[in-house]
């Protein structure tokens, strides 16, 4: 298992193309796609699609999902501008998914049903190079069957909400014990199961997050608020989580969440990152757009923000008990961290 990290400006997109495309080499027999957005102009686009060309004339099966947009407004990101048409040139066989009632919002490609690339990244330029993301790669077909089995649900259904329904059994992985999680099947319990590792660590916790609006981990997170048991630190997108306190005040079906929200970001140590924020008009995609909560020596990352949305997306979300990863994504979490100003709710300047 190798996980990547990507910061704003610290790599080129030509770079994590490459990998891609080292990744896609290997491929005897199949390779499923299951991609929220993909937007890759040349000369990038072209680093991975000369791959897939060469895949299809080795005999290889290729199979693309990605999401159609549903028409509901894009109140904290932007709406993914995945063009089929520049899709159905290649040699892969293809199929739209509505993001109804929620969105196809997992990033992963299973490879011969034995190994996955997964993560937060979009496949998009800016996603690559001027977002905060992580990317994991397994060897396993432990794992690879269940990202295989959950991509048939999307593939055959085409429906998200009855897909996610694979049970997050463990699966040793070079000595790691590792749990595949997938939403909305497991959503609530990947929740609550995020939630429970957060208040049962006793060392640290530390997460990164666009938003935070599950309400398990933000009753979790008020309560770590008050009792400093753990040390507890994170980060997240300073104009999303604006967003948010104005949508949770404005419809009121959520105005319980505001207190809770609040005290953890100013009672834990949560900075926000100034991204540019989403319009219709914007051109720089910066956002803080990492998935990932580290619970002393467990380490939760994937497509899944830790939000009540995310719980009803279909999703993916990588549980990896191991200690040297944990240190090291703890450390790249601290990394963001320290580049950003505390985080601020309503009252507090925000």
């Amino acid at each position: 298992m190798e996980v990547i990290t990507l910061t704003d400006g610290g790599q080129e997109a030509e770079s994590v193309a490459r990998r891609i495309a080292g990744f896609i080499e290997p491929a005897r027999e199949s390779l499923e796609f299951a991609l929220y957005d993909v937007r890759l102009p040349d000369p990038v686009g072209s680093i991975v699609a000369d791959q897939l060309r060469a895949a299809s004339k080795r005999g290889v099966k290729i199979r693309l999902i990605y999401n159609v947009d549903s028409g509901r407004p894009a109140a904290l990101h932007p709406p993914p501008e995945t063009r089929p048409e520049i899709l159905e040139q290649l040699p892969i066989e293809v199929r739209a998914i509505a993001g109804v009632p929620d969105l196809m919002h997992h990033k992963y490609v299973v490879r011969d049903s034995e190994a996955v690339w997964t993560g937060s990244a979009n496949w998009t330029i800016d996603s690559w190079s001027r977002q905060e993301n992580v990317l994991a790669i397994l060897e396993s077909a432990g794992i690879g069957g269940r990202f295989r089995r959950n991509f048939d649900e999307l593939w055959e259904g085409r429906n998200v909400e009855r897909s996610g329904f694979i049970e997050p059994d463990p699966v040793d992985v070079g000595g790691a014990e590792v749990r595949a999680w997938f939403t909305p099947g497991q959503g609530e319990d990947l929740s609550q199961r995020i939630a429970t590792a957060i208040g049962a660590a006793r060392e640290r916790v530390r997460i990164a997050s666009p938003v935070i609006t599950s309400g398990p981990v933000l009753a979790t997170l008020a309560e770590a608020a008050d009792r400093h048991r753990a040390d507890v630190a994170g980060v997240v997108d300073g104009p999303q989580v604006g967003t948010v306190f104005n949508q949770w005040r404005d419809n009121g079906h959520s105005a319980w969440k505001i207190p809770l929200l609040a005290k953890a970001l100013t009672g834990l140590d949560f900075t926000a990152k100034a991204s540019t924020p989403w319009t219709p008009e914007s051109k720089l995609h910066d956002f803080m757009h990492c998935k990932m909560t580290v619970a002393d020596d467990t380490v939760f990352l994937g497509s899944f923000n830790l939000s009540r949305s995310g719980e009803q997306n279909a999703e993916n979300m990588l549980e990896v008990r191991d200690a040297e990863l944990a240190g090291r994504m703890a450390a790249f979490i601290d990394q963001i961290r320290a580049l950003h100003p505390k985080a601020t709710a309503p009252g507090d300047g925000a």
